[in-house]
């Protein structure tokens, strides 16, 4: 189950199927959209899907309250938020946030985003006027009803830019945050004991089809857009271009979490007031089925 309609975030999931990898390892993929962000989690969670992806906020905070999931893979190793302002809007550092109204989408993690954004340049988030959007930011920083708002920068602010505005991010892991992995492949922990085999298969297939679109990112788009060609395959290829750099994880292979990212990543929650208690790295995350491959 995916975290989102299908975007370019995904393509390596597509080209894994278009190129057999799936079909390679036995598994006849099924991949299927929520009606909501958090409904991936829930039918996980139920056993309604096998596997799911979803942001690591939204899997860390669930296993805090008790869930029982785990990370097997990253899609990619830095978070993909931040907050998103005009470049006419002659703010050029997060600081200047202050005074400045900033949109939200309601989501608890938008707050920590900001907050963390703005103090890590020295300002102070209480000096920032926030409005809930829900996830019509985007039209309002154009529109210039808000000076800037959190988002994805590869998708939101690539759909602005491609609306004829530019802009300037401030990326959580640049100001303040942790180098977190934004986006993760996850599963029951029943799943992982009762069926080690699917897992690890699983992400034999989606680490390929990743590696593969970042070695020919066009073929990976071309994939994506057979695929779903409801898709822009110019704003696609825009917002691809853009996630590439956050899906190399370095001299570590594909999909891996690094330990001490998770531990930042973990004492960022909790001081943010996301989680109420440290969140282990081997409790959030196992690279059991990427060494696998």
């Amino acid at each position: 189950m995916l975290d989102f309609v299908p975007n370019a975030v995904h393509a390596g999931v597509y080209r894994a199927l278009a190129a057999g990898y799936y079909e390679d390892e036995g598994i006849e993929l099924r991949i299927v959209e929520p009606s909501a962000t958090a409904d991936t989690l829930k039918l996980v969670e139920a056993g309604t899907a096998d596997l799911g992806i979803a942001d690591a906020i939204d899997v860390a905070t669930r296993i805090e309250q008790g869930g029982s999931l785990l990370g097997v893979m990253a899609l990619l190793q830095r978070p993909a938020g931040g907050v998103i302002v005009r470049r006419d809007s002659g703010i050029e550092r997060p600081r200047q946030l202050e005074g400045r109204t900033v949109g939200v989408t309601g989501v608890p993690s938008d707050g920590a985003v900001l907050d963390s954004v703005v103090s890590g340049d020295g300002g102070d988030p209480a000096a920032v006027d926030t409005v809930t959007l829900g996830f019509k930011g985007a039209q309002a920083l154009e529109a210039g009803r808000v000076d800037a708002f959190t988002g994805f920068v590869a998708a939101d602010g690539v759909q602005v830019e491609r609306d004829g505005f530019p802009i300037e991010a401030f990326r959580l892991d640049r100001f303040g945050g942790p180098a977190y992995p934004g986006l993760v492949v996850f599963a029951r922990e029943s799943t992982i004991e009762d069926d080690p085999g699917l897992v690890a298969s699983f992400v034999r297939a989606t680490a390929r089809g990743y590696e593969d679109t970042l070695e020919d990112p066009d073929s990976a788009l071309i994939d994506l857009v057979e695929a779903n060609p409801e898709i822009d395959p110019g704003i696609a290829g825009a917002s691809l271009r853009a996630y590439l750099p956050l899906m190399r994880a370095g001299d570590r292979p594909y999909g891996s979490f690094d330990a001490g990212e998770l531990r930042a990543f973990s004492r960022w929650l909790l001081d943010t007031g996301l989680t109420d208690a440290p969140v282990r790295p081997d409790r959030l995350a196992t690279n059991r089925f990427v060494a696998s491959r």
